[in-house]
Parts: C-alpha cells; sequence; structure tokens
C-alpha cells in the first residue's frame, strides 16, 4: 500500500491507509495503547487495542522509534474532537513495524530547556514543536524572498565563501592558510560579486553563509550566519533600496500571514504590521532625538549604540505604529570604502540600516560606481587597489549607479519570534565557545 502523509488523513476518513513517522508520545492504558505519531505533515492520534496483531509490537515501542502502520481513518466522538490537525479523527492500527528504535531521550522534550541544553542535543532538540515552528518561519522567510524578488526582475547567484581581501576592509576576517604565495579569507560578505553581477543581470540577489571572526558572545552575534543580500542598478539613491526592502517586508509579513500563522501562535508572537510608509530619519537627526528625549548626549558618536537602537525601535512603534524604522546618512569613517558618499551632505553617506524590534537587520545603500572616485576611497581606508584589480574591472568597463543590503536571516528571525537569543535561531550555531558541541568540554553526547 502506498504510504499516506497525516497531513492527508482528512481526506481519508473510512480508509485504510499506511503510514510511517516518530512516535511522539505513548500512552499505556491496559487493553489499549495511544500513540502520537508524527511525520513531515504533521501529527495524529492513534489506538491500538489489546488482540490485535500490532499490540505486542506496540507494548515494546518508545518515543522517537520510527514506524510503520497500516490504519483506519475512523471519526473521533463528537465531544472527543479537538480544535487542532487530525483533531476530528484517529488512526486504528492493525499492523505495525519497527523500523528504527531509539534510546531514552536524556530530557523531557516538553521541558524548559536552558540554551546550552537547547544547543548540546540539537539533533534531537530540533525534533520540538518549538524549534520546528522557529525553522518553518525560517523557511518561509527564505521562500518569501525568492518569490519576491524574482518577481521583481532579480537573478540569483551563488557568492564564493574563499575571498581575495576583505569586502568591509576590517580586521574581523578568518585567514585561510592554503593558495600559492597568498592568504585568502572567508568572506564577510557577498559585496564586491553581487557588485560584479550588477554588470552582467543588473538585478541580482544571494543567499549564502558569512563568516566574521569577532570576539564575542552576545544574544545578537554569531561567528556565521546566513545573508540574504541585495544589488541593483540604475537607481536613483539610497532610497531606491530602502523602497524595494519596504515592499519586500510587506510582502514577507503578507506571506507569513498565509503560511506560518500556526507556528506564530505556538510561539506566542505576532506577526509585525508595516505602516504605509516605515519612518526614516538621518542618523544625526536620531542622535538629537535621543538627546533632547533622554538627556543622554550623543550627538558626536559615529554610530548607535544597542540601547539607542532599542530606544528609536520603541519610539517608531509609539509615534508611527511601526516596528521598523529606517537611520540613514552614516559617517564615511563608519561605512565601507565603497559606500557612496553624498554630494550634499559632505563627510556623510547615502548609506541605511534598517531597524526592527530593537536591532539593526538590515545594512544597505548606495555604492560608488565611478572607477577613480572608488580608488580614491580604497587608498583613503588604506587597502591596497591592486588588491581588488579583479573586481575593479567591473568599474573599468561600465557599472551604473547602484545599491543593495544585506540583512541577516537569523537575527530577523529572532526578533520576528521574539527570541532571547540569535542562537534559538540558528540551526547549529557557531560562536567563539561552540562548534556543534561546547568547545571547553568534552562532547559525550553519542555515550548518553
Amino acid at each position: 500500500m502506498e504510504r499516506t502523509t497525516l497531513g492527508e488523513l482528512g481526506t481519508k476518513k473510512g480508509e485504510a491507509v499506511s503510514v510511517s513517522g516518530w512516535i511522539d508520545v505513548r500512552r499505556d492504558h491496559g487493553k489499549v495503547l495511544f500513540l502520537v505519531l508524527r511525520d513531515r505533515s504533521g501529527t495524529v492520534q492513534a489506538v491500538v487495542k489489546d488482540g490485535s496483531d500490532a499490540f505486542p509490537v506496540a507494548q515494546s515501542v518508545r518515543e522517537q522509534w520510527v514506524v510503520q502502520a497500516e490504519a483506519s481513518v475512523v471519526e473521533r466522538p463528537e465531544k472527543m474532537r479537538k480544535d487542532e490537525q487530525n483533531g476530528d479523527i484517529e488512526l486504528v492500527i492493525s499492523t505495525l513495524t519497527v523500523l528504527s528504535q531509539a534510546h531514552e531521550l536524556p530530557f523531557d522534550m516538553d521541558a524548559e530547556l536552558n540554551l546550552d541544553t537547547l544547543l548540546d542535543y540539537r539533533p534531537l532538540t530540533l525534533r520540538r514543536d518549538r524549534e520546528r515552528a522557529i525553522f518553518k518561519v525560517q523557511a518561509a522567510i527564505v521562500a518569501a524572498y525568492r518569490t519576491f524578488l524574482t518577481a521583481e526582475g532579480f537573478t540569483e547567484f551563488q557568492a564564493p565563501k574563499f575571498v581575495g581581501d576583505d569586502a568591509e576592509g576590517g580586521g574581523n576576517i578568518f585567514k585561510v592558510e592554503y593558495f600559492k604565495d597568498r592568504y585568502a579569507y572567508l568572506a564577510t560578505s557577498p559585496q564586491l560579486y553581487k557588485q560584479i553581477m550588477v554588470g552582467v543581470f543588473e538585478r541580482v540577489f544571494s543567499i549564502g553563509n558569512v563568516f566574521r571572526a569577532e570576539k564575542h558572545a552576545t544574544t545578537r552575534h554569531l561567528n556565521e550566519y546566513t545573508s540574504l543580500d541585495v544589488e541593483m542598478g540604475f537607481i536613483e539613491d539610497h532610497t531606491s533600496i530602502m523602497n524595494m526592502e519596504e515592499r519586500y517586508m510587506r510582502f514577507l509579513m503578507q506571506h507569513l500571514e498565509e503560511t506560518c500563522v500556526h507556528e506564530f501562535a505556538l510561539l506566542g508572537a505576532t506577526i509585525p504590521r508595516i505602516p504605509a510608509t516605515i519612518p526614516r530619519m538621518k542618523l544625526r537627526e536620531a542622535q538629537a532625538l535621543i538627546t533632547e528625549q533622554t538627556g543622554k548626549d550623543c550627538l558626536n558618536e559615529p554610530d548607535l549604540e544597542p540601547e539607542h537602537e532599542r530606544w528609536l525601535c520603541e519610539w517608531a512603534q509609539k509615534e508611527h505604529s511601526s516596528d521598523f524604522i529606517f537611520i540613514t546618512h552614516y559617517p564615511t569613517a563608519k561605512r565601507p570604502f565603497y559606500t557612496y558618499e553624498d554630494e550634499t551632505d559632505p563627510g556623510f553617506t547615502k548609506s541605511f540600516d534598517l531597524l526592527f524590534r530593537g536591532v539593526e537587520i538590515t545594512t544597505g545603500g548606495q555604492r560608488e560606481h565611478r572607477l577613480d572616485t572608488l580608488i580614491e576611497k580604497l587608498t583613503a581606508k588604506g587597502l591596497r587597489p591592486e588588491n581588488f584589480g579583479f573586481y575593479l574591472q567591473a568599474f573599468k568597463y561600465g557599472l551604473p549607479p547602484h545599491g543593495g543590503w544585506g540583512m541577516g536571516l537569523e537575527r530577523l528571525t529572532q526578533k520576528l519570534l521574539g527570541l532571547e537569543n540569535v542562537k534559538e535561531a540558528t540551526l547549529f550555531p557557531r560562536d567563539m565557545n561552540r562548534i556543534d558541541s561546547r568547545l571547553s568540554e568534552t562532547d559525550d553526547a553519542l555515550e548518553n
């Protein structure tokens, strides 16, 4: 008999089916055993009665065992129905086959787990309803990203992860010793390559891992994360990029409303509303507002402190009913060499950060497309143009005014779902203390 997924059972009432999956719950009631089965499409309650061929096997099975069952789909009595998936039906199992046994779990699947336990047993904790909901939402974010940008005429490309020099011009990079007569680095961004690709497809996007060798252990940073990148040509200025991202965010929230309402409810989170226009403010205007409203002078700071980002998001919510706010015009000293300087505001760039629920989730802006100016900016940052010769070819042979953004997938997921730590929104987090297991301890997971 062909396998039926549990999500299809509602259309099979009164029929015999073959199902396969994991045992999430086992309850022994003497002559009747109740099982909750799980597969990729959902869950269902199953009943095994004494006297059936399945009963001796069912007495031996435990949580997380993998089984295959032949069963009948029956309707539950009216008073026993539940308002949930397959809440009006159950399976009556006639035969049960064990496909794989499982050891006893080292924790209760429904327990409140601390972060280290959550990550030390990641292959197991990812099976929990909570974690599956988190990464269902994350998958929906990526799906919406591809759908929206493809409809807007963007072409996806795959950027390399080994690079010849650091796009950001900073020191927090992983150095790789392998290539002949020189070092390579793990990419902190696909920036240089997506600018090159503007000369090929005009509008491009990339989804891939990037790496930051920063020595931190905070709730908002990772050493490896997934970057959602965009670059587009023939723009007016940085506001063209902001307008495009605003439209994506509106599209994303609609997509989440259509596909992930159950997951948001399970996690106790709310899908944000996007106002007609996300509020926009220059950095200096934001700093003046913070200083005026809080009495804390930050007028001469080159960037926003985390507490200032939180304050601005609270202000945007209060004054504009927006969980989002764009902050523009960061100083040239704080932005990479390729960032376009505002001709009408010397010393400040046509760049932006998008803040969301207290944290920056996107950095973007217009890029410098004029070759001579770009070389001057490279040199002014203490970088050697000859190290960027491959990249500069694109500008030597013509690029239009262009710009884009980079967005952290895990941080966006974290803030959408109200998670305390970005590592909870990361399948397999890497930071200075962890590569799968904690680096300070021996991994004894197999012994348990």
